[in-house]
């Protein structure tokens, strides 16, 4: 009786007990190996030594780990992983400079697991290989940025960071703990580690584009995620650092863009046909906020003097708080709405926008698909939804900033609401 593989391999035209498909994936661990290879080749030629293994010796372990693979399975995979890891360590100790480090030695290792992924992931190998081969060869650059860019506060705040996601929030527990439902201090936390994120993703942009054009760009960004949440953290950025409330102003004002467009790309998904009756008075809201952002971005100072220590990324304190200040306003907006009653559906939009436009208008939009509201109805519960989640960015600014910003940030978003109910007037 013929094996599955052999039959396979007749049907394909390839005149061994493999097909095709193991070819290739052989295939793609030999050219991991060549590529790991010829970066460690170069890096040990570079340097006026050579290593013990190069070129040749990376393509032979990364192709022997998927002929181990496909000939021996996991058990003869670990025997032969194992003993190139012994032989691989045997070499660092007999090498005449050991100061240099094991990274050869752990490439190698790689290489030969790489091979043995290539049989079952072939194009997740190929990536990771790309990914390690870059990471081999930027040695160098990364060096020198940990050691003269990166400051020892930026580090401890990465950190923390990385603690604060990874650590602590898969222990929190997961349950409200009040009587709304709502009170949950897995996404209080959740909450304060996405502002903290975006906080950190405004001081990098802020580092290496400059202030004039990375704090709006990192606050156009972070309005996808939370519009309110990035206003607070600008507003922070502001009060903290009086010279860049000018880009920051700019950051919170941008924000405000992606809300609109979010809006408009939540109701097409959940009910195409609501959207022709939101889309201009949409646009008019967006772009009015993008011509305050683009004014703010534009009046700020072309060059701004760097400080002499940069600073922290993020202030655990400020999120923690901006995160509470959110909490509140969706604890009152239920409590209203419990206290009011659902009796309208702009009501119910009008409570649930303080919290979430988002959510509202989703809401708003499968109300349409039910046909308990027609399309054209759609537009009135968004838009008061988009006014009143306004306010929350505004309580927001004020809340977190001090001088021109919360005034500036209330200006561009009753423009903002004032430009979305005029479309709805000329679409009526």
């Amino acid at each position: 009786m013929r094996t599955g593989r052999t039959a396979r391999g007749e049907r394909e035209g390839v005149p061994t007990a493999y097909g095709t498909d193991t070819v290739l994936r052989l295939a793609v661990a030999l050219g991991i190996g060549l590529l790991l290879g010829a970066e460690r080749e170069r890096r040990m030629g570079q340097a006026g030594r050579r290593g013990s293994a190069g070129l040749r010796t990376f393509a032979l372990v990364a192709l022997l780990g998927g002929v181990t693979q496909q000939v021996g399975g996991e058990l003869l995979t670990a025997a032969v992983a194992f003993v190139i890891g012994a032989t691989a360590l045997a070499a660092y100790w007999k090498s005449d400079a050991p100061s240099t480090g094991i990274t050869s030695e752990a490439a190698l290792m790689v290489a030969f697991l790489l091979g043995v992924l290539a049989q079952h992931s072939p194009g997740l190998a190929s990536a990771l290989g790309v990914t390690v081969t870059i990471l081999l060869a930027t040695r160098t650059t990364l060096h020198r940025f940990v050691s003269t860019v990166l400051t020892d506060q930026e580090v401890h705040d990465a950190l923390m960071l990385a603690a604060s996601a990874i650590v602590l929030l898969p222990l929190i527990p997961n349950r409200a703990i009040d009587p709304f439902g709502v009170l949950n201090p897995f996404a209080v936390w959740r909450l304060a580690v996405l502002l903290m994120a975006i906080s950190a993703c405004g001081y990098v942009a802020n580092r290496a584009l400059g202030p004039r054009f990375g704090l709006p760009l990192s606050g156009l960004a972070g309005g996808f995620v939370s519009s309110a949440a990035t206003v607070g953290s600008m507003g922070a950025l502001a009060k903290e650092r009086p010279e860049l409330a000018r880009p920051a102003l700019a950051g919170a004002l941008l924000s405000s863009v992606a809300t609109p467009i979010e809006l408009l790309a939540l109701v097409a998904v959940a009910s195409p046909r609501s959207v022709v009756s939101l889309l201009v008075p949409l646009a008019l809201a967006g772009l009015a906020t993008a011509i305050c952002g683009a004014l703010a971005m534009w009046q700020s100072p072309a060059s701004i003097p760097p400080e002499q220590h940069p600073g922290r990324a993020f202030n655990p304190r400020v999120a923690i708080l901006i995160a509470g200040l959110i909490t509140t306003v969706t604890l009152l907006s239920v409590a209203v709405s419990i206290v009011a009653g659902n009796g309208g559906v702009s009501l119910a939009a009008a409570i649930g926008g303080f919290a979430d436009a988002h959510a509202a208008a989703i809401g708003v939009a499968s109300l349409v698909e039910g046909d308990r509201l027609a399309p054209s109805q759609a537009a009135l519960p968004v838009l008061v939804a988009f006014s009143t989640n306004a306010a929350t960015k505004v309580v927001m600014a004020y809340g977190t900033s001090t001088g021109r910003f919360g005034p500036a940030v209330l200006g561009s978003l009753v423009l903002a609401v004032a430009s979305a109910w005029a479309g709805f007037a000329l679409t009526r």
